[in-house]
C-alpha cells in the first residue's frame, strides 16, 4: 500500500516540477510560440510519455504497459477535438497569440484537477456498481455516432450559460490588459476577456472529459494507468495546439475517425463480460488503423474550399444558359 502511495506522490511531484519548469523558466515571458518550438515540445512530451510507458511495462508488466499505451493513444487522439475548439475560441475572442500559451497553461492545470476527480469518481462507480460500465458503453456509442453524423463548425461563446452567469456577477473589461486575468480599475476588481476565455477552455475540457474518461475505462480499470495516461496526453496538449492549430482544416475526416473510435470503444465496453470480449491488442490495432485511415483520407481527398464550390456552381449555371 505504501509503495502505491509513493508511486502516486512521485508521479504528481514530477508533473508539478515539469509545469513549474515550463511556466517559470521556458515561458516566463509572454511570447509567440513558433512552429519549431511547438514541435520540439511535442516531441519532449511524447518522449517522456514513452519513457514512462517503458517503466510501466518493466515494473508492472507488459499487459499494464500495453494498457497505458492504448489509453494514451485514445486520449491523445481525442484531444485533437479540444484543439479545434481552442482555435475557434481564440479566433472568436481575438486572443493575441503571445497570450494563448498562458491561457492553455492554466486551463490544463485546472483540467488535471478536474480529471483526477472524475477518474476517482469513475473508478469508485465501476468498483461499487459493475453495471455502470454498460451505461458508459452506451453513452460512448451515442457520442461516437453523434460525432460522425453531426458537423459542428461554429461556436457561439456569448450564448454559453457560464459566460452569461459570470458576467452578471463580475464586471469584465472591454478589452485585454496584457496577459492579466484580473485588474483593479477605479477601486473595482474586474476580470479581463482573457479570464473569460480561460473559463471557456476549462468548460470545454470538462465536456470532452465526459467522453474521454469513460473511453479509457474500456481499456483498463486501474486508476493509476487511467490517470497517468490522461495526464501525459493533457500535458502535451498545449504544444500540440500550436503545432496543429493552423492545419486542422486539412484533416476534415479526423472527426469522423474519432467518432468511429468512440463507437468502437463503447462496443468494447458492452462486450467486456461476454464471450466476445475484445482484447487490448485488437483494440489498439483498430484504433490506430482508424485514425491513420482518417488522416490519409483527408490528405488524399482534400476538403473543397468555399471558393471552389462557388466556382463550380457558377460554371454549372453558365453551362445551363449555353444549352
Amino acid at each position: 500500500m505504501s509503495d502505491t502511495l509513493w508511486l502516486w506522490v512521485g508521479f504528481n511531484v514530477f508533473v508539478l516540477l515539469m509545469l513549474a519548469l515550463d511556466l517559470g523558466v521556458f515561458h516566463r515571458k509572454a511570447h509567440i510560440v513558433s512552429f519549431r518550438e511547438s514541435i520540439a515540445w511535442t516531441v519532449v512530451w511524447i518522449s517522456l510519455a514513452m519513457i514512462f510507458n517503458l517503466g510501466i511495462a518493466h515494473y508492472m508488466g507488459n499487459d499494464k504497459g500495453l494498457e497505458f499505451f492504448t489509453g494514451y493513444v485514445i486520449e491523445k487522439s481525442l484531444s485533437v477535438d479540444n484543439i479545434f475548439v481552442f482555435a475557434l475560441l481564440f479566433g472568436y475572442f481575438r486572443v493575441p497569440t503571445m497570450y494563448q500559451h498562458k491561457v492553455l497553461f492554466w486551463g490544463i492545470l485546472g483540467a488535471l484537477i478536474m480529471r483526477a476527480t472524475m477518474i476517482a469518481l469513475g473508478a469508485k462507480l465501476i468498483t461499487e456498481f459493475a453495471w455502470i460500465i454498460y451505461v458508459f458503453g452506451a453513452f460512448l456509442i451515442f457520442t461516437g455516432i453523434k460525432m460522425i453524423v453531426k458537423n459542428e463548425t461554429e461556436i457561439h461563446p456569448e450564448q454559453n450559460f457560464l459566460v452569461r452567469w459570470f458576467k452578471r456577477i463580475v464586471p469584465v473589461t472591454d478589452d485585454y490588459r496584457g496577459s492579466r486575468f484580473f485588474v483593479r480599475e477605479n477601486g473595482i476588481i474586474m476580470a479581463t476577456p482573457l479570464f473569460v476565455v480561460l473559463l471557456l477552455v476549462e468548460f470545454t475540457d470538462l465536456i470532452f472529459a465526459v467522453d474521454s474518461i469513460p473511453a479509457i475505462f474500456a481499456v483498463t480499470k486501474d486508476p493509476f494507468i487511467v490517470y497517468t495516461s490522461n495526464v501525459f496526453a493533457i500535458l502535451g496538449l498545449r504544444s500540440l495546439y500550436f503545432a496543429l492549430a493552423g492545419v486542422m482544416d486539412k484533416f476534415h475526416f479526423l472527426k469522423i475517425g474519432l467518432g468511429v473510435v468512440l463507437t468502437f470503444v463503447g462496443i468494447k465496453m458492452l462486450l467486456a463480460h461476454s464471450p466476445w470480449k475484445i482484447d487490448t491488442h485488437l483494440s489498439l490495432a483498430v484504433i490506430v488503423s482508424v485514425l491513420a485511415a482518417s488522416v490519409v483520407a483527408s490528405l488524399v481527398w482534400p476538403k473543397k474550399t468555399a471558393e471552389a464550390i462557388a466556382g463550380s456552381s457558377v460554371e454549372g449555371e453558365g453551362g445551363g444558359r449555353i444549352n
